[in-house]
Formats: C-alpha cells, sequence, structure tokens
C-alpha cells in the first residue's frame, strides 16, 4: 500500500525551496497543426494547481506562463509568452526566477538547460507529456532510493570507457562514452547544482556519448539498433556516431528515413540513459517509460554535455533530441548491457531488463 501523494511535499523535497524564491509554472498551448486533445488540457489544469501549491507553501508565484508549442521535443522556445493576458518575454520571466516548472506537450528540456548556463540564479523541472495518473507511480517514488541508485549507475558510466548492448532482437551496438562525464536526475533540483534542469518524474543516469569532435579521434559508437513500433521494426545501422541507414521496407522504416532526410544533425547519438525509477511504470509515455530501464537519444546533445547544439542544424525548426526506451514492456528490449572500464575489466550491470548492481 503506498502513501497518498502529497504534492507539497513533493515540491519540498525536490527543490528545498526558500521563501525568497520566486516561482514560474509554465506550459504550452496547441495552434495549427497541432490539435489540443484531452491530456493537454488536463495537463494546463495541473499547471495551475502546480503553481498554486508553490503559493501554499508561501513562495513568490508568477501568474501561470503560456507559449505557443514549439511543435518538437527540445526546440527553443519562442521569444514571448502570454502572463496573465500580458505579452512577455520568457527571457525576462526566467530572469526574475529562481524556480520554473514547465509542464507541456512538447520538451522544453534543452532550452531550459541553456538559460541556466545564463541565469546561474536559475533552475528548472521539464515535465513533458506528464500525466496525471504518475502521481500515483513515478512521482510518488522514494526519491532517496532514487538517488542513491542514480548515483550507483552515474559512477559506473563515468568509470566506463564503452557500454556494448544486445537487444532482445539480437542486434549488438557499442557505445563509445571516452571523454564525456555522466550525470544523474535524480529527483533534486537544487540552487548551486552543476545540473539545474530535471525531469520530473526523475531517476535515471545519463551520457552523452563521444561525437568524435577531436580531431584524428572518431567516435566508435557503432553497430545496429532495432527500433519497435506497432508491430513493425526498422534497423538503424550507426558508424562513427552517426545513423548512415535505416534498413526495412515497411511504414516505420520509411517514416524514420524521412525523418533523418529532413536534416542530417539528426543523425547524431545524443544520449545513453539508464532509467531506475522503481514506481515508473511502460505505457509508450516517454517521459515516464525512460525512468524505467535503458533508452538512447539521437540529435541535440549540448545541453547534456556534449557538442551538437541547435546551431548544428540547417534550421530551428529540424532541430529534435528523441529518446528511444527499451524498458521490461516495450517493443525492443535489453538482453545484456555490459560496461568495458578503462582501468581494465568489464560488468555487466543489466540482464533481461533488470539490473544487477542493485
Amino acid at each position: 500500500m503506498h502513501d497518498k501523494f502529497d504534492l507539497e511535499k513533493l515540491l519540498l523535497d525536490v527543490f528545498a525551496p526558500e521563501t525568497r524564491e520566486r516561482v514560474a509554472v509554465l506550459t504550452d498551448l496547441p495552434h495549427d497543426p497541432w490539435h489540443d486533445h484531452t491530456d493537454w488540457r488536463d495537463r494546463r489544469i495541473m499547471a495551475e494547481e502546480w503553481r498554486q501549491a508553490f503559493e501554499r507553501l508561501g513562495l513568490k508565484t508568477h501568474p501561470l506562463v503560456a507559449y505557443s508549442c514549439t511543435g518538437a521535443s527540445n526546440s527553443d522556445l519562442p521569444e514571448f509568452g502570454d502572463m496573465a493576458g500580458q505579452r512577455v518575454r520568457l527571457a525576462h520571466i526566467f530572469a526574475e526566477t529562481e524556480i520554473a516548472v514547465a509542464m507541456t506537450q512538447f520538451s522544453a528540456t534543452a532550452p531550459l538547460m541553456a538559460f541556466t548556463k545564463k541565469l546561474p540564479h536559475f533552475r528548472a523541472a521539464s515535465m513533458p507529456n506528464v500525466l496525471r495518473r504518475m502521481e500515483e507511480s513515478a512521482l510518488a517514488a522514494d526519491y532517496r532510493a532514487v538517488a542513491r541508485k542514480c548515483q550507483i549507475l552515474a559512477e559506473r558510466l563515468n568509470r566506463a570507457e564503452s557500454a556494448d548492448v544486445i537487444f532482445s532482437t539480437g542486434h549488438k551496438f557499442s557505445f563509445d562514452l571516452r571523454f564525456r562525464k555522466a550525470h544523474g536526475d535524480d529527483g533534486r533540483c537544487l540552487a548551486g547544482r552543476e545540473h539545474r534542469v530535471i525531469n520530473l518524474p526523475s531517476g535515471e543516469a545519463f551520457i552523452v556519448p563521444y561525437e568524435g569532435e577531436q580531431p584524428g579521434e572518431p567516435s566508435r559508437t557503432a553497430g545496429q539498433i532495432p527500433v519497435g513500433w506497432k508491430g513493425q521494426l526498422a534497423i538503424l545501422r550507426v558508424e562513427a556516431n552517426r545513423i548512415v541507414e535505416v534498413e526495412g521496407d515497411d511504414e516505420h522504416s520509411k517514416k524514420l528515413r524521412d525523418h533523418f532526410a529532413v536534416d542530417p544533425v539528426r543523425r547524431n547519438i545524443a544520449e545513453l540513459g539508464l532509467g531506475c525509477n522503481d514506481r515508473a511504470i511502460v505505457t509508450g509515455n516517454v517521459l515516464e517509460d525512460e525512468k524505467a530501464g535503458m533508452h538512447w537519444a539521437y540529435g541535440r546533445s549540448e545541453h547534456l554535455g556534449g557538442v551538437t547544439g541547435p546551431d548544428k542544424f540547417s534550421s530551428p525548426a529540424n532541430v529534435v533530441h528523441n529518446d528511444i526506451v527499451y524498458a521490461k514492456g516495450c517493443p525492443v528490449e535489453i538482453r545484456s548491457l555490459v560496461l568495458n572500464y578503462k582501468a581494465g575489466g568489464s560488468e555487466e550491470i543489466m540482464r533481461d531488463c533488470a539490473y544487477t548492481v542493485f
């Protein structure tokens, strides 16, 4: 039997706010060609509920901030939004805000991270596609236990020079982890931390694979990645950290080929993530699914410690950072994940979607 969800306790645990701090809760709004739907409408109601919860804690809280949706995961935010019927510059709101919560349809994680680099006082929780039911699952996790697991996984990723994955389909892939630092998204969004943007629900350690930016030192990230969707299976062939081919003749494969053809920078392997929130359940919602097991991402990486930012894309409209998840219950799962350590030796940290290290 789990305790009843306590929103105010969660906000205290996650942000450890001080009464002098100012809060902004953000949401995005549909516009053509993106149509409103029930979950999106409910998310905007949740955003106002969270804003009021911050007020009850005695924090100075802006009216709800809304902006036109970007239409793509992790694209840069628009310059302007709306606050209490007034047109406002988002950058100005963030400049006078210590804590932001973005409860959006399209992920704002990467642009929020960019703002933390400009504003040392600013920190944020990004909650793309959050659903009310998560208050009874991943949002209700014991975040002390989540933080411990994140630390264990991040420490191992930092010692590793590569990660070898065998998928449930039998395909094999290797992530080059040299020259990178791992981080833990442990459910704590505290002032003074190096990384001051988290996802909520939280619970993962992540690292950007080496992207080959050093002269004469190509990336060793390579292999085949199976991507399942509605019973169809596309195979992505990767060389030197870039998706070079999408194998398959079905609808799924053709859509992926078209998607990557829009901009070559989308082909960049941008993240290896290890989700470790034991209350997360797999339903097809990436925000929660990725906290349940291993995932990887393509596209933009600079917000996580890589070198591929929006300036590398041919158009701001093409910027993406998309995650694909392999937790238990996903179309493709993980048979084995082995870390190869810089000091020598290897360790299988995951077998059949279950961690072996805790």
